[in-house]
């Protein structure tokens, strides 16, 4: 029995020292760390970068990886001795999407938008200061093939995301954009803080949200929140089309009536 077994089975106390959770079972957390290293900006991991990225010593690392390598979420080059994520990892994502019932309410609105103005359609919830892509559909015109589900984007300055902040109380804005690094990505990116602030105001006040070009280069977007029964935001439906055929102007008239709509459809009622 390792030191982690023997510390999770103990009788947990009222209340661990140092403010530690005692529910916390710290081997789940450790090999979640290691999971977590493969972010995808490398193709594989060496022990050692693990072990520099995770904050794991030597011996505990190459425990965790020997049992995600038996589990079957992470496979081992015999000849490089560099560890990657395995296709079996997908599951998690696959389960997700089958199982969530926002993905299953959003899914006949995001496919009617799809084959009515056959732009790309998105559906995106928020997790920490980012959005995360949990439903698309891309149309012929697609913009930018890099973004998949499961891709996370800065929420201050994606149509979804403030569309998302919109609907939050102003401290849990002002604490969203307090965590997050504020720059910009392009020449028309919104990230001074007071005129970020103005725009969610406005957001909230036409019941959607507007990106111009402030991502992506050409990424023209538009966004509604959906919402909780208690008016809460549960996550955002987003039509995306190219500058090249629409102007920001254009965009928004024909397409802030169709988000608006679908997001108010897939949200439930308040009580």
């Amino acid at each position: 029995m390792t030191d982690e077994d023997a510390e999770s089975s103990a009788a947990l106390p009222a209340k661990a020292p140092g403010g530690r959770d005692p529910l916390l079972v710290q081997s789940v957390e450790k090999a979640f760390r290691v999971l977590q290293a493969f972010d995808g900006t490398r193709k594989s991991l060496s022990l050692s970068q693990l072990v520099e990225d995770t904050g794991l010593d030597m011996s505990a690392a190459q425990r965790f990886t020997h049992t995600l390598v038996k589990l079957g979420y992470l496979q081992k080059d015999d000849e490089t001795r560099r560890f990657e994520l395995t296709v079996k990892a997908l599951d998690f994502g696959y389960h997700y999407t089958r199982s969530n019932a926002l993905v299953e309410r959003a899914l006949p609105y995001l496919l009617h938008i799809s084959k009515t103005v056959e732009e790309t359609v998105n559906l995106t919830v928020l997790d920490g200061t980012e959005i995360v892509f949990i439903s698309r559909f891309l149309s012929r015109h697609v913009l930018n093939n890099d973004v998949v589900i499961g891709t996370r984007l800065p929420a201050y300055c994606t149509a979804p995301g403030v569309a998302i902040l919109s609907r939050l109380p102003s401290e849990k804005v002002a604490a969203i954009l307090d965590r997050s690094e504020l720059r910009p990505f392009t020449a028309t990116t919104t990230w001074d803080r007071k005129e970020l602030l103005t725009k969610i105001s406005k957001s909230a006040e036409q019941g959607y949200a507007t990106a111009f070009e402030e991502y992506f280069h050409g990424d023209l977007s538009i966004a509604a929140a959906i919402v909780d029964q208690h008016g809460r935001p549960a996550g955002a439906i987003n039509i995306a089309v190219s500058s090249s055929r629409y102007t920001p102007k254009q965009a928004e008239a024909k397409l802030s009536p169709l988000v608006v709509a679908a997001a108010s459809s897939v949200s439930h009622p308040r009580r």
